[in-house]
């Protein structure tokens, strides 16, 4: 499922235009990046977290060539699923 997926679902459940149903999509997408990008928790009840996490430098090797090399300190985003997410991915 990709956004135009999302949106064609908007379309189908709420009677809405294409055009405002992937303008919906993108919305959200670009609050939940905005908030994570100041560093805050994004949580969806009953779908999950998103947070921010914070990944340390490191020691790392190429591994064309064996070399060692600095792989930079960096930030990630995770997702943690709601309680109902994962009980219905395992049902």
């Amino acid at each position: 499922m990709n956004n135009a997926d999302l949106a064609e679902t908007l379309v189908i459940k709420h009677s809405m235009t294409k055009s405002d149903a992937r303008k919906a999509v993108d919305d959200i997408m670009a609050a939940i990046v905005s908030a994570a990008s100041k560093g805050d928790e994004v949580s969806l009840a009953g779908f999950g977290k998103f947070k921010v996490k914070d990944s340390p430098a490191r020691d790392g090797r190429n591994p064309s060539t064996g070399e060692a090399i600095k792989i930079a300190a960096s930030k990630k985003l995770t997702f943690t699923p709601a309680k109902a997410v994962k009980d219905a991915l395992n049902a």
